[in-house]
């Protein structure tokens, strides 16, 4: 198998990831490689700031390959993550005329892949869509395993639907035109594979020539980061595609991350920085609870704060955070389910986390 090439293994709907540097200039002969027939209609689905980097370049090549495409743009910004974005969307593709062969190909980053793979699942009944990822977190981690989902006023990702694309595209080049602030928070991501099942690759990260590169963008180092971000949640999606078990762990830190997004307010602290201090506080739990040692618990919080990400709590009141927490999606019969770490390279899920032991965090 071309070691860029990763399948996600599914019962039905097994789809592969294909990891190669400028492949977002060649989409019009991947998906004639692929069979999808030119006579299908394409709607791209991205934001201003990233399709006037990359649309020309992707529509040239469309249109090389006779394919009839056009874009359309949602505002950027976790806070039009929501349902007026997607009902922009539906518009769209009706003007398109989008019937149930047409395409959707999502480009751009997480909030792009998340609205536009929830559109593609209720456009129609459900439309084929692609992903093309352009920030590092959404290469990792959103554009593979088939979540889609819009926010809610009371949480994140609330309403949504599970639901595979029928390829992701992934191309390293495009992350030069990330701003510093995203790429490291997108580092998070990656840091959380390393501390749930992934040792070598939390070990690879803790070096100080490889997290220069990494930092740098030297290309092997990106796509080494990718690669073994995206086996690791392929192997964990396989296991179990619509979370009812194992696929919980994929989010560590993320409980804890959410609540501090919609306390402090959308965009205040990128998904990747609220994420840092969510592993921060699991961390802290699992040491209280005598599930880790203090010292993989500093080299976690080390390893974070050497990739620029913060780990201080910001003040949120006790009251709203359990609010919060009892929303979210890992809730279990009434009991609020935590991931924690046991060891670097493995944790695990408990529902017996007691209110003391996590509210003491916040102010």
């Amino acid at each position: 198998m071309n070691k860029n090439k990763i399948v996600v293994p599914l019962s039905n709907n097994s789809y592969e990831v294909t990891i190669r540097q400028g492949i977002i200039n060649n989409i019009g002969e991947e998906l004639t490689l692929m069979g999808v027939s030119n006579n299908r209609k394409i709607l791209i689905v991205s934001n201003k700031q990233i399709s006037k980097l990359f649309y020309g370049k992707i529509l040239n090549n469309l249109k090389k390959y006779n394919f009839s495409a056009e874009i359309f743009n949602i505002k950027a910004g976790e806070s039009y993550k929501n349902l007026e974005s997607l009902r922009e969307i539906y518009n769209a593709a009706f003007e398109f005329g989008l019937d149930r062969n047409a395409l959707l190909i999502a480009l751009g980053g997480g909030i792009v892949g998340d609205v536009t793979g929830f559109a593609a699942a209720t456009w129609l009944r459900g439309i084929e869509y692609i992903q093309i990822p352009t920030t590092l977190l959404s290469m990792v981690d959103s554009s593979v395993g088939g979540k889609t989902a819009v926010n809610h006023p009371k949480g994140k990702n609330l309403i949504g639907a599970f639901y595979q694309p029928k390829a992701v595209f992934i191309d390293p080049e495009t992350l030069i035109t990330l701003p510093k602030r995203e790429f490291k928070a997108g580092m998070a991501e990656v840091i959380k594979y390393g501390v749930i099942r992934d040792k070598a690759l939390f070990e690879y990260l803790e070096i100080d020539k490889n997290r220069d590169k990494i930092l740098n963008l030297n290309n092997e180092s990106l796509i080494k980061i990718i690669n073994n971000s995206i086996k690791t949640k392929s192997s964990i999606v396989s296991e179990d595609e619509k979370e009812n078990g194992i696929r919980a762990i994929l989010n560590y830190g993320h409980s804890f991350g959410h609540v501090i997004e919609n306390l402090c307010g959308y965009g205040e602290y990128l998904h990747g920085e609220a994420i840092s201090i969510g592993m921060k506080i699991a961390g802290d739990i699992s040491i209280e609870k005598n599930l880790w040692l203090k010292e993989h618990s500093l080299r976690q919080n080390n390893l974070i704060e050497s990739y620029g990400l913060p780990t201080k709590t910001p003040k949120i009141k006790k009251n709203e955070v359990k609010t919060i927490l009892m929303g979210d999606k890992k809730v279990r019969d009434g009991k609020i389910r935590f991931i924690l770490p046991k060891e670097i390279g493995e944790v695990d899920i408990f529902n017996d986390v007691e209110e003391s032991q996590f509210l003491k965090y916040f102010d």
